[in-house]
């Protein structure tokens, strides 16, 4: 089984997170922040990537601690998962539609970490999470789960949906590069022999 347990401490934040990459999908995500765990829930339907994520924050200041962390936490558990990457897909890419909102994502398991954002959330705020924070989440995953990772809005007018949207194609996404390919599943998917 392709799973991981990360925890991470700090003075802001104290974050677990459990991933199975071969999972059904399931979730069960407590951050203390309701639209970001929406979102957390999204991410592991869509990937079936079973997904466990507790979180204690410094709330009282504002989010962003927690959701950037809880994306430090949940790439360091991806790449955990991952081990030496034999076998996996390693690409992936999903155009999502949501009413309004359009999202292309494409990435690459390559660890090489790299984020490409171009999504416009027309509101600073979706309740009284801050939009701003969507791509605090991504860049954190990015960078510790080794992924290059493009994220593209096509269409959109309600940050909801554009944000949602995002968070669906990144899962779809994550989900085809990490399934193993039958057809190589014994070989790491680079010519260097490494990734």
């Amino acid at each position: 089984m392709r799973t991981a347990t990360i925890t991470r401490k700090t003075a802001e934040t104290d974050i677990s997170v459990e991933v199975n990459l071969d999972g059904t999908g399931s979730y069960d995500n407590n951050t203390g922040v309701g639209f970001f765990d929406h979102m957390l829930d999204q991410l592991a339907r869509h990937s079936l990537i079973d997904m466990k994520i507790r979180a204690k924050g410094d709330l009282h200041i504002d989010d962003h601690h927690t959701v950037e962390d809880c994306g430090i936490a949940l790439g360091q558990a991806l790449s955990k998962a991952l081990g030496d990457k034999k076998g996996i897909r390693r690409y992936g890419e999903c155009h999502l539609p949501m009413d309004d909102a359009q999202v292309r994502a494409a990435l690459d398991l390559s660890a090489r970490a790299y984020l490409i954002w171009n999504v416009s959330l027309p509101t600073p705020k979706i309740g009284t999470f801050d939009t701003e924070l969507v791509r605090e989440f991504f860049q954190a995953l990015s960078t510790h789960g080794g992924i290059t990772l493009h994220v593209d809005q096509l269409h959109g007018f309600n940050s909801h949906h554009i944000a949602e949207a995002a968070f669906k194609a990144v899962a779809r996404a994550l989900r085809l590069a990490v399934e193993v390919d039958p057809r190589k599943a014994d070989a790491i998917p680079s010519t260097k022999g490494a990734l």
